[in-house]
């Protein structure tokens, strides 16, 4: 136990695992990468994930008329997967030429703190918001406040209830967890032999969590993967290592372990350490540089990706259409891809990854 206490120690003092090992593969992203336009997804009527779709190309703005004041909100920047969204955003808004200033709560377990940022945002007369949300539900007041204000809210990544948000650039985590359960259940097809998983959805109360939820568990339903454990908890590194320890001492005899990039990312260094990378496979629902680099070295089987570089830029680009009255999508996202190892060689990393040398920028002027 000394030398697997010392291996796991070591990974968790790391700063930020996912970046460090994003840094062995990703590529600068060229200009012209950077001005190309996304094939979307855009919903029809808008802000009901089950509405219709239809596929466009989405093209942005070349400059914005002025230097707009946009304050963005995170959950946290513990992880490259919000660092890849604070790229997006970023970029897109030294390319438009407006201001931008970041806020981030530190975790899921802050939606105090959250409301807190995101009104500050407002009385320091931010034009536009940009809301990473800890809770489905529980940021409403506040953006109801910013609407009753004229600022415009922007819904990314994880999605809210409100009915006053402005826009969202978001996919379905519904679809993306969807995903993930459907590449298991064609693997394990009813008639082939049983298998066991443990399921790390994520955060509980968080939009994004429970329609990853629904999503997997509807994909699996009729297979013959069978659901054991499903362990809620925040993508902090300590706390998702955690989870998995528990759930390997109750089920010793899983197959798979699905969940977070977090989650994987720590089953990883566990599983190495238990030496059982041979009788566990490991998948997760979302992509990052740590995920990425794990497919290509056959350490997690496959992951789909939400481009979360694209939800950033277009954020951006749609806050400042509704400030200068232009026409706007109001509810867009990125075609979901799901990335394993066969496809890996042919996935654009400049969708979702941010290049080997950024590192998050809370303020542009």
């Amino acid at each position: 136990m000394s030398t697997l206490k010392t291996t796991l120690t070591k990974w968790l003092k790391q700063p930020n695992v996912s970046v460090l090992a994003g840094a062995l593969i990703l590529t600068s992203i060229s200009q012209a990468q950077a001005d190309e336009s996304f094939h979307v997804e855009v919903w029809e009527p808008a802000f009901d994930m089950s509405s219709p779709r239809h596929q466009q190309d989405y093209v942005r703005l070349d400059k914005a008329q002025k230097q707009w004041d946009i304050c963005v909100s995170f959950p946290h920047m513990k992880d490259a997967y919000w660092t890849a969204v604070n790229y997006g955003i970023v970029s897109e808004a030294k390319r438009l030429g407006v201001q931008m200033q970041l806020v981030e709560a530190g975790g899921y377990t802050n939606l105090s703190k959250q409301i807190s940022q995101i009104e500050d945002c407002i009385s320091s007369g931010a034009d536009a918001l940009v809301v990473g949300a800890i809770s489905y539900d529980g940021l409403n007041n506040v953006i109801k406040e910013a609407k009753q204000k004229g600022i415009p809210v922007i819904d990314i990544i994880n999605g809210v209830s409100s009915s006053d948000i402005a826009a969202k650039s978001l996919v379905s985590f519904g679809e993306m967890g969807f995903k993930a359960g459907e590449y298991l259940a064609d693997l394990h097809p009813i008639g082939s032999e049983k298998v066991k998983v443990a399921w790390f959805p994520g955060p509980p109360g968080a939009g994004w969590v429970e329609a990853g939820n629904k999503g997997f568990q509807a994909a699996i339903k009729n297979s013959n993967v069978t659901l054991v454990e499903t362990k809620y908890g925040d993508t902090g590194k300590e706390t998702q290592l955690k989870l998995v320890e528990d759930t390997l001492e109750a089920h010793p005899d899983i197959n798979y372990i699905v969940g977070t990039a977090v989650t994987a990312e720590a089953a990883v260094v566990l599983l190495r350490s238990r030496e059982l990378t041979d009788q566990i496979k490991l998948m997760s629902y979302y992509y990052t540089p740590a995920i990425h680099r794990a497919i290509q070295y056959g350490q997690v089987m496959a992951a789909p990706t939400d481009s979360t570089v694209i939800q950033g830029r277009i954020a951006i680009d749609q806050a400042v259409r509704i400030l200068e009255n232009k026409p706007y999508e109001k509810h867009v996202g990125p075609i979901l891809t799901v990335v394993d190892t066969f496809n890996i060689q042919d996935f654009n990393q400049s969708a979702a990854l941010a290049p080997t040398n950024f590192k998050p920028v809370f303020q542009v002027n």
